[in-house]
């Protein structure tokens, strides 16, 4: 299984028989073999995580088979294979792959693919947004969602290993930008952490592994 970083929460998966393409905004897409199957998957509909251009953009690089599982808050297009879906929702893709999703903090749906024996997470936006200048109150229900959100998820994988997670690393929270990503690697195991949504700024993962180096083995690095 091969993760390649696009841009911002965009990441590209390539597995022996498909590949996975999580929040695509904007980007270089790297040459793919056309027979092989695509899942275009968008957590929700804001701009910095959806383009619907992206399905023009594979059908212009010669791709046959396109699947996208969108949020059930994208608006679809007509002429694409499309499987809505909503949070804390089970599904079976095309392939036998199982996908179950879990509800964000923000907007949409964060999701984890069960391939075969591997497993896969992309957050979308489903962090512990905590910011200054918020009251107490929703930064204390903040936290609360987040964290009932990443229990649901250990719960549910009982112990098992996530092969690769894609969670957010947001320098704009500044003194609490680690508090998300910080308790679901206390709480989930997990082979592989890319850190995204960081705003063009890659140093803040080496912010975080200097503050934080019992992770270091696990954090991969973007750029």
């Amino acid at each position: 299984m091969t993760p390649t970083y696009i841009h911002h929460s965009c990441f590209l998966i390539e597995t022996t028989t498909c590949y996975y393409l999580f929040d695509y905004e904007k980007g270089i897409l790297p040459a793919m073999d056309v027979t092989k199957p695509i899942f275009v998957l968008s957590s929700h509909a804001h701009r910095d995580h959806y383009n619907a251009a992206i399905f023009t953009m594979l059908r212009g690089q010669g791709m046959q088979r396109i699947y996208g599982i969108l949020s059930s808050d994208i608006k679809a297009p007509a002429d694409v294979d499309v499987t809505p879906v909503s949070p804390g929702k089970e599904y079976q893709l095309q392939f036998g792959q199982k996908l179950t999703t879990f509800r964000s903090t923000d907007v949409g749906v964060a999701f984890l693919i069960e391939d075969k024996d591997e497993i896969i997470y992309h957050a979308g936006d489903l962090n512990d947004w905590v910011w200054e200048g918020e009251s107490d109150a929703y930064n204390e229900q903040m936290t609360t969602d987040y964290r009932e959100q990443i229990d649901l998820l250990a719960k549910f994988l009982n112990g098992r290993t996530i092969d690769v997670a894609f969670v957010v690393l947001d320098p704009r929270q500044e003194k609490d930008y680690d508090r998300g990503l910080c308790y679901f690697l206390a709480h989930i195991p997990t082979d592989k952490v890319y850190p995204m949504h960081y705003w063009g700024k890659p140093e803040v993962i080496d912010a975080f592994i200097k503050e934080h180096p019992e992770y270091k083995d696990q954090i991969q690095k973007t750029e």
